[in-house]
């Protein structure tokens, strides 16, 4: 007889039917394929278990950044192609190679490399101007005027970019990089391209090309701040509460004695801090939400503990109540402002101490 679980402190809860939703509302919205970007852990979503999903779903291509990251999913996805941004380093061929990885080659001396180590398939980055990773305006002219040579026995299956300003829709990066990027194609041997990530899946078909990269997209995240997100919420954090206690107007709350209230309050305290993924910078200006209702947070983050002002409730709580942190109260990008960071800090940072609970797709509506 199993023992019952502990019970938990602090959960993560992950929709894995609204990611495979969002995959589908990215191909939609660009009009052509989606790969699946499941780099960092799927975002700190769970690479198995969000590459498990979008297979089922008919995704059967992924973006990984680290060579690592390609292995682990090969054994999770025998049959997809799997793209490793990182390129082909010569220590890394042999692992390429033996998983069937296709290494998206990032300059000359890979490309070169690649060519003589392993003959087949790659994908080749163009850099456009992010000047970040992919081959700098002098090394694609030298690939535009040698492509025969420099490209014999290679199967090109993806020529690809990067977009710097997609989060910024009216940014003149954006056309200029998808211009850039066309004008290179034109002159290279034929093959599909991609350009958008979520951001560019956003600036409408003109960045789609062949096969789009949503990333941020598929974990709920929203790459254009200030303007309407179209996907679906995917991470929900919650905490319990630990204790509830009256705090006067004489004392303080919390490490360093930061927050001291002007009247008597009711503090809760949770069983989440930053060793859970919160911010520190929450502290003393981020939210909660105790059933729907906003709470503000109170003291400083602590690594296991926070802090909040509940006597605005109408109904105090009680101990054990669940509090969110990020959720359907308040959206990823809430918590990214109040944390003064971005989407993709928050949903990486989120740590494996929160017991997590995957809700599996509905099989309705499945290709």
């Amino acid at each position: 007889m199993k023992p019952a679980p502990l019970p938990a402190a602090s959960t993560l809860d992950l929709d894995l039917g609204a990611v495979v939703a969002n995959w589908r509302l990215a191909a939609a919205l660009a009009g052509t394929k989606a790969a699946g970007v499941v780099k960092a852990d799927a975002y700190g979503v769970g690479m198995a278990q969000v590459g498990a999903a979008l297979a089922a779903a008919g995704c059967d291509s992924f973006f990984v950044a680290r060579l690592f990251e390609g292995v682990a999913l090969r054994a999770v996805l025998p049959k997809a192609r799997i793209f490793v941004l990182d390129g082909a380093p010569p220590d890394a061929v042999p692992a390429l190679i033996a998983h069937n990885l296709t290494p998206v080659l990032n300059s000359l001396a890979q490309i070169a490399n690649w060519q003589s180590s392993a003959p087949r398939d790659a994908a080749i980055h163009i850099d456009t101007g992010m000047n970040r990773l992919g081959l700098p305006p002098d090394e694609l002219a030298t690939l535009v005027g040698e492509s025969k040579a420099r490209l014999k026995g290679l199967n090109l299956v993806l020529w690809l970019s990067h977009l710097a300003c997609a989060d910024a829709p009216d940014h003149a990066m954006n056309p200029l990089q998808r211009d850039r990027f066309r004008a290179a194609l034109a002159k290279l041997p034929p093959a599909p391209a991609s350009l958008a990530s979520t951001g560019g899946v956003l600036l409408g078909r003109d960045y789609a090309f062949d096969l789009v990269r949503p990333g941020l997209g598929l974990y709920g995240g929203n790459p254009q701040p200030g303007r309407p997100n179209p996907f679906r919420a995917v991470a929900r954090l919650t905490g319990r509460i630990l204790q509830l206690a009256h705090v006067d107007a004489s004392g303080s709350v919390g490490y360093g004695a930061s927050y001291r209230p002007a009247r008597r309050i009711l503090v809760a305290t949770v069983a989440l801090g930053y060793a859970d993924g919160l911010v520190r910078a929450l502290g003393n200006q981020g939210k909660a939400a105790i059933g729907g209702a906003l709470v503000p947070i109170i003291g400083h983050v602590s690594m296991d503990m926070i802090t909040l002002d509940v006597s605005s409730l109408k109904t105090p709580p009680t101990l054990g109540d669940a509090v969110e942190f990020l959720g359907h109260t308040i959206s990823l990008e809430t918590l990214a402002t109040d944390s003064g960071t971005v989407s993709y800090e928050i949903l990486t940072s989120l740590s494996r101490r929160a017991r997590r609970h995957y809700q599996q797709p509905s099989t309705e509506g499945a290709r």
